[in-house]
C-alpha cells in the first residue's frame, strides 16, 4: 500500500482539561507536563464543548460541578455530537456517590476520578486512557484509509468535509476542494491491464501527497477519481495546486507503458470568505464535479475553477494543458 501522509496527523496528543477551577488548571498543567502531552484548557462545559469540536482532542478531563453547563450534561452533549463522541472522557469530580459514578459510566465516561486526586495515579489513568485512545485511533483510520492509493476513502471525505465546511463558515477563514479524474483511464485498463491502471492510481496519489500541504485532505472519490479538501484555501490557490498536480502527473513515465503518458484533469470550487457561503457541502461538491466535466469538455488536462460569492457562483480560472 502506498505511504499514507503522515504530515497529516499531529504526534502530540491534546488532552483538553475542562474545568472551572483555575487550581486545577495550574496544577495539572504543571504536574502533566512530563507526560509528553499537549494541555489545552477551558473553564465551562460550554465552551468545552465547542473547544472539544475544534481541535478533536486525544482525551477530555473533565469537572461535574461547573456553572453554565455541568459536567453531565457536557458528557451527554459529547457523546451526542459525532464529532466527539469517540473521544475518551475522564470524569473529575469532588463528589464520590456510587450514583454520580454510574451515571457518568452510563453517559459514557472511560473513568471518574475523585477529588482531591492522587496525581500519580492520575498520571497514569491518563497514560491509560490515551493508549486506548491511540489504538481505537488507529483502527478507526485503518477503516478511513483506501487500501489501493493509500489516501482517505469516500466514507472519510464526506464525513472531514462537513467539518471542513462548518468551521470554514464559523471563522470565516477561505476553503476550496477540487475533483480530479484521471483522463481517458479506461483505455488504460483496456489495453495495458487492471494491474497497470492500479499502477497509476498509486502513482497519481503519490503524486497528489508530495504536493498537498499538512492541512489539506487528500481522498479517492471512487475508480478513477480523486477529491481534495482544502482549508484555508481560496480559489486561486486551490487552482495553483491543482496545476502543479496536473503537471507532474504529465511527465511520469509509467513502468508497464512508458510510452503512454497520463493526464488529468480538475474542477476546483472555493471561497475567501467562509461567512459569506450560503450553500450547502453537497452543493460544493455538485459545483466542482461541473466543473470537472468543463475541464473534459474543453479538451481535459485542463484546470477549472469557480469562485463562489455568497450563492453567486463565477468562473474565475479555466485554463488547458
Amino acid at each position: 500500500m502506498p505511504d499514507v501522509n503522515l504530515t497529516q496527523l499531529d504526534t502530540t496528543p491534546v488532552v483538553l482539561l475542562i474545568d472551572d477551577s483555575q487550581f486545577v488548571h495550574r496544577l495539572l498543567d504543571a504536574r502533566l507536563r512530563s507526560e509528553s502531552i499537549s494541555l489545552i484548557g477551558e473553564h465551562d462545559g460550554k465552551v468545552g464543548l465547542e473547544r472539544a469540536i475544534e481541535e478533536g482532542p486525544a482525551l477530555i478531563l473533565l469537572d461535574l460541578d461547573m456553572p453554565v453547563m455541568d459536567g453531565f450534561e457536557t458528557l451527554r452533549a459529547l457523546k451526542d455530537e459525532p464529532r466527539t463522541r469517540d473521544i475518551p472522557v475522564i470524569v473529575l469530580s469532588g463528589m464520590n456517590s456510587s450514583q454520580d459514578k454510574v451515571a457518568a459510566f452510563d453517559l459514557g465516561a472511560v473513568d471518574f476520578v475523585t477529588k482531591p486526586f492522587e496525581l500519580t495515579e492520575l498520571r497514569a489513568r491518563v497514560r491509560s486512557s490515551l493508549k486506548m485512545s491511540a489504538l481505537l485511533q488507529m483502527l478507526s483510520q485503518k477503516a478511513q484509509i483506501d487500501g489501493l492509493s493509500g489516501l482517505f476513502n469516500r466514507t472519510y471525505f464526506d464525513e472531514r468535509l462537513k467539518g471542513e465546511y462548518d468551521r470554514a463558515i464559523r471563522h470565516g477563514h477561505p476553503m476550496s476542494i477540487a475533483m480530479i479524474d484521471l483522463d481517458h483511464f479506461k483505455s488504460i485498463n483496456d489495453t495495458y491491464g487492471h494491474p497497470a491502471g492500479d499502477a497509476v492510481i498509486a502513482g497519481v496519489a503519490q503524486v497528489i501527497l508530495h504536493e498537498l500541504r499538512s492541512s489539506d485532505i487528500a481522498c479517492r472519490y471512487g475508480g478513477e477519481e480523486f477529491v481534495l479538501i482544502m482549508p484555508e484555501t481560496n480559489p486561486e490557490q486551490a487552482y495553483n495546486l491543482c496545476q502543479r498536480i496536473r503537471e507532474r502527473c504529465e511527465t511520469i513515465t509509467w513502468a508497464r507503458h512508458p510510452t503512454r503518458s497520463v493526464t488529468l484533469s480538475a474542477g476546483v470550487v472555493g471561497a475567501d470568505d467562509g461567512s459569506s457561503i450560503n450553500c450547502t457541502p453537497s452543493a460544493w461538491v455538485e459545483m466542482a464535479d461541473r466543473n470537472l466535466y468543463s475541464a473534459k469538455q474543453a479538451g481535459r488536462n485542463t484546470v477549472k475553477a469557480s469562485h463562489i460569492n455568497g450563492s453567486a457562483v463565477q468562473i474565475t480560472q479555466s485554463k488547458a494543458g
